[in-house]
């Protein structure tokens, strides 16, 4: 560790979620070295916020006792972390904590652990929940699975961008618990719209029906966050894509056959998304989604 009591943190990834975790762990004083594939991305960083952008995932490392990664998919971790040309496992120092905090695949992120284990480092995985508003307030929550030791050294850079961190258990647990999260946020949405839409059919106000939900055993995510703001508005810009929620759907699957665990009414719920996905395309906004079942019900939400 640096002499400072704050660990310094290389930040690789910053994107829409990236950049403004990034920036809460610069406001609460870390040294913070950041990197993107988009080199002039990192450098916008670094003149807005603060903190370094290193020439190098070697040079980010060598410098770095917390690494942070989140990035699209636990094949970019693999590439970035130990199979690029430039990598961070070749300047990574002994007793360095990787974070991976990328919405990945279990299993791969469990290999990825072993590697970093081989050469004196920790891995523990902290995928994160509470999207883009939450990333600038630091007010994720995040679900964390590795050691107790690791996950305790890194608390102060986790709780610079969180307010919840939850143990799930061993390396892998929390990506796993991201994943089903996922998968019954994105199945109360899916039947809450469906809701919407026989209650507007008899006749009932479906912004009513929300105020109702929300009163009532039905409430969930959706009736308080997403189906005013975002469906009944006709905004549709929550900020999470539906690309993102696709991949996450099938982690979600994909746990469930590794476990061998029967999932109908999950393998329902994430061939709805991929229809939305083939009708809207990856870069759609998530609640997009309601016009899936808008259009089996040849019905518009409010109209």
């Amino acid at each position: 560790m640096t002499t400072d009591t704050r660990p310094t943190v290389g930040f690789v990834g910053v994107g829409n979620m990236g950049w403004p975790m990034a920036a809460c762990l610069v406001r609460a004083g870390f040294t913070v070295h950041v990197n993107d594939s988009r080199r002039e991305v990192a450098n916008n960083f670094v003149q807005q916020i603060g903190g370094s952008a290193p020439d190098s995932l070697r040079a980010l490392a060598a410098g770095s006792d917390v690494i942070v990664t989140i990035l699209p998919t636990s094949a970019i971790v693999r590439t970035v972390l130990a199979d690029g040309d430039d990598n961070l496992l070749a300047g990574m120092k002994p007793g360095t904590v990787v974070v991976e905090m990328s919405s990945g695949v279990p299993s791969v992120t469990q290999q990825l652990a072993l590697r970093v284990t081989e050469l004196g480092g920790t891995l523990i995985d902290a995928p994160v929940s509470g999207g883009v508003p939450r990333a600038k307030t630091g007010q994720l929550a995040i679900m964390a699975g590795g050691p107790e030791a690791a996950i305790a050294r890194a608390m102060p850079v986790l709780s610079a961008m969180g307010s919840q961190v939850l143990r799930c258990g061993d390396v892998g647990s929390g990506q796993a618990m991201k994943a089903l999260n996922n998968l019954v946020s994105a199945g109360g949405f899916l039947i809450g719209i469906e809701a919407l839409l026989i209650g507007q059919r008899f006749g009932l106000d479906p912004a009513v029906m929300v105020d109702v939900l929300n009163a009532a055993t039905g409430m969930n995510n959706s009736t308080q966050k997403k189906f005013k703001q975002f469906v009944l508005s006709r905004k549709f810009d929550a900020g999470f894509t539906m690309g993102l929620l696709d991949k996450d759907l099938s982690i979600a699957m994909q746990v469930g056959r590794e476990t061998a665990t029967p999932a109908p009414l999950s393998a329902l719920c994430k061939e709805m998304v991929g229809a939305a996905l083939a009708m809207f395309g990856p870069g759609a906004d998530h609640t997009e989604m309601a016009k899936v079942a808008e259009r089996l019900a040849d019905t518009e939400l409010g109209g």
